[in-house]
């Protein structure tokens, strides 16, 4: 994967075009000035009309040598991908 983001591609080229866009009309539509919530409801919202599943602000454990070192809150989780990839 990092040999992959050096280069510049990207994991999910299609998703992730899909949510630039929708964060564009979100931010289009919304302008600037409002709360850091009130955008990624929106985005959520929007996602969601292109029929996208979206879960927001979604738990995940974090372990380090089969230890749970603590827990990680993504922001979004679009159709299952949390944007990270896993060996």
């Amino acid at each position: 994967m990092a040999e992959a983001v050096a280069k510049g591609e990207l994991l999910y080229k299609e998703l992730t075009a899909d949510i630039i866009v929708a964060a564009l009309a979100v931010h289009n539509t919304l302008g600037c000035g409002l709360l850091e919530k009130v955008y990624e409801n929106a985005l959520v919202w929007e996602l969601t009309l292109r029929k996208h599943k979206v879960l927001a602000q979604q738990e995940f454990r974090v372990t380090y040598r089969d230890k749970e070192v603590g827990v990680y809150y993504a922001d979004l989780v679009v159709d299952g991908r949390e944007g990270r990839g896993r060996s």
